[in-house]
């Protein structure tokens, strides 16, 4: 073994594997739900980096009109330009490439989680014997062991393995891949609302491209490998337009407008202060002096 798959194994592999068959005791013996856990502990895991890569893609948005400046002035200079692109990027404290060490970090685990799913879900003797293998021991600790094997049917689909479902049409079976269109759809949706718009041609269209693609991509990827990728690729997707939601509204102002707004409601909605019985209104009180004669 090679001393990358040894550390991949160490820091991602071998944890998920354990981490889902806790999930998996805890929640009832549900691995569907196990899957969802797990997915949202890591978007969890990964929020500071995640929210880092949003506010950079934020202000390179912000950025855009001064970088078209630069491009239509230095259009002949492409050194000069890069050189005063990067100065522009240092004064407004924006790393353009601060959005892939995210992407980066994401990979691997996206691979551990599809092999701690496939381990899980041990489809044969041997494949048991290799997963038992894989488990912590500790003192006091329940043996995961003793869940093995894992119930991986839900609904219509066989969780350990990749989605064919049919419906029979006119004599004619038809494919029917729901788990992977709802892959498609979430992705599609998840990257239109978290993809900032361009003033740029060229940076408009290379959205519009990624954004027809990637999806396409992780739809082919979800009919190929097991069911339980495609809810892993679902509620990542779901959870990531949420947290997209969390960090890009204005808390702070949002807080502070509804207190506001809560205290001139408490404000108009007070009686007035009471007044005593012998008073009377200051306009009342107010009279005109009356002039004498002797004051001629």
């Amino acid at each position: 073994m090679n001393p990358i798959t040894l550390v991949t194994n160490l820091l991602f592999f071998q944890p998920l594997v354990n981490l889902l068959l806790v999930l998996y005791a805890a929640l009832g013996r549900n691995f569907v739900l196990a899957i969802v856990a797990l997915t949202v502990l890591i978007r969890l895991l990964l929020y500071p980096l995640m929210a880092q890569q949003q506010r950079a893609a934020r202000k390179m948005q912000e950025l855009q009109p001064r970088l078209q400046e630069l491009q239509k002035k230095y259009a002949k200079d492409r050194e000069k330009l890069a050189q005063e692109q990067m100065k522009l990027y240092k004064e407004a404290g924006v790393n353009p490439f601060g959005g892939c060490l995210p992407l980066l970090i994401q990979f691997p685990i996206l691979i551990a989680v599809y092999q701690a799913i496939i381990h899980v879900l041990a489809l044969n003797p041997m494949s048991v014997i290799d997963l038992a293998k894989l488990l912590y021991r500790f003192n006091g600790f329940p043996a995961l062991a003793t869940l093995l094997p894992i119930q991986s049917q839900f609904l219509f689909w066989d969780l350990g393995r990749p989605e064919r479902i049919f419906l029979p049409i006119g004599g004619i079976l038809i494919p029917l891949p729901i788990m992977t269109l709802l892959v498609i759809l979430t992705t599609w949706w998840s990257q239109k609302v978290m993809t900032p718009p361009s003033t740029d041609p060229q940076t408009r269209m290379t959205t519009q491209l990624m954004n027809l693609y990637m999806p396409l991509f992780f739809g082919w990827i979800s009919y190929n490998l097991a069911v339980g990728l495609s809810i892993y690729f679902i509620v990542t997707n779901l959870i990531s337009v949420a947290q997209f939601a969390l960090v890009g509204r204005d808390w702070k102002g949002f807080l502070l407008r509804r207190f506001a707004r809560g205290r001139d409601a408490s404000a108009a909605a007070a009686p007035p202060p009471p007044t005593s019985s012998g008073s009377s209104s200051p306009a009342a009180s107010v009279r005109p002096r009356r002039k004498t004669r002797g004051a001629r």
